[in-house]
């Protein structure tokens, strides 16, 4: 029983051996806090749940959804419009998904061949490279560099690169590097699609936690951007729903015809209560996006402020429910981390697993209460960890 010459392009990564080497210690009697995965603690509101329980009971509900409800496109086209200042058609420039991981990993079976180039940022989020490697695509990194503020740098993309690339994946506010895009560089990404008649998709999940007053930026509400794009959401993170898996692409309807015919010969559809559910939380959520931002905003500041005060001298970022931390120079990302499970019960992702840039670097991730991201930065105080990084 032989695997497909396709598995031979994956390796395994480094979640699954962090989580074994987790458990481990778990059952050696360690209290592990777990700052590695990005899933929200928190529970969708009351609201949310409620309809999915009235909905879950009516003699409808579990048939074949097939497709999205015409409400949630229209919820969807509301929401844009509302929070991003952007017209969406419901009818044409909306298709539901499961999750905005479905999407992601399905777009290049839609849009690729084998051999056909795409551009990803790198550190970026291990499901781009991985969707890429099943179409056997050919991966061309854009480096995400603090002297360019995490942005990609298209002035070093070469011409005969840039003419051959079909696809660009960004992803602002991103994951694991929390930076924000201007207005003015997503329309030179507009341009520059324009330009070699590159299809970019913008992975935009984690829009409603950007922190500091600023607002974000769809990159749909550039002008053009429709003729070039689409982007992929969720309410995984703005609205604790991950577990439901239901999101959503937007953007050029031609696109999205492409994919639709792709998409209707993979699956029936989201149940249909999760999809009711998701519908009022596009519509009445505001108030719980609002109180959501902040618990992360004050996360952020308790866990990065703290590690400041203890000599780990970590940037504040702007937006996501990470935190993206330089590690002491002599160490890999890998080996500070199996340190810092040895020395403190304190699990984070080495930054190598996002890429070769992401090396010298760790994400945290802001996914435990207050009193726990406090213990964190005790444990931490108490180790021999912040020597190294002031030793770096």
């Amino acid at each position: 029983m032989i695997a497909s010459q396709r598995l031979n392009r994956f390796d395994q990564l480094i979640f699954s051996e962090l989580a074994q080497y987790k458990y481990k210690k778990i059952e050696e009697g360690k209290d592990i806090i777990d700052l590695s995965i990005g899933s929200p603690d928190q529970p969708p509101p009351s609201f949310i749940q409620q309809t999915m329980i009235e909905e879950i009971t009516k003699k409808d509900a579990f048939q074949y959804s097939l497709t999205g409800l015409p409400e949630f496109h229209t919820a969807v086209s509301q929401f844009y419009q509302r929070r991003y200042d952007v017209d969406i058609c419901p009818e044409t420039e909306v298709l539901q998904t499961m999750g905005s991981q479905d999407a992601l990993m399905h777009l290049p079976l839609a849009f690729m061949d084998e051999g056909d180039i795409v551009l990803l940022p790198d550190p970026g989020y291990t499901a781009y490279e991985a969707a890429f490697h099943i179409v056997g695509a050919s991966i061309y990194s854009m480096p995400l560099l603090e002297e360019n503020g995490y942005l990609p740098d298209l002035d070093n993309i070469s011409p005969s690169i840039a003419q051959k690339a079909k696809m660009m994946v960004l992803n602002f506010p991103g994951n694991p590097v929390p930076a924000l895009s201007t207005k003015s560089f997503f329309e030179k990404v507009v341009a520059f699609a324009k330009k070699y008649e590159i299809i970019v998709i913008h992975d935009f999940a984690y829009s409603e936690l950007i922190f500091d007053q600023q607002k974000p930026i769809s990159f749909l509400s550039i002008k053009g951007a429709k003729e070039v794009g689409l982007e992929c959401n969720s309410l995984s993170k703005s609205f604790n729903m991950a577990g439901s898996r239901i999101g959503y692409i937007v953007g050029n309807k031609k696109l999205l015809r492409h994919f639709m015919k792709l998409k209707s010969n993979l699956d029936y559809g989201v149940f249909s209560p999760i999809q009711r559910a998701a519908i009022q939380a596009l519509l009445k959520g505001d108030t719980f996006l609002e109180a959501n931002k902040n618990l992360y905003e004050e996360r952020r500041n308790v866990l990065v402020n703290g590690l400041k005060n203890i000599g780990w001298d970590v940037a504040l970022p702007p937006a996501t429910m990470f935190v993206w931390a330089k590690i002491p120079e002599g160490y890999t990302s890998t080996e500070f981390v199996y340190q810092l499970i040895d020395q403190t019960g304190v699990v984070v992702t080495p930054g190598n697993a996002f890429g070769q840039y992401g090396e010298g670097y760790v994400r945290i991730a802001l996914v435990q209460p207050l009193e726990r991201l406090q213990e964190a930065i005790k444990r931490i105080a108490e180790s021999h960890v912040i020597p190294m990084i002031n030793n770096r």
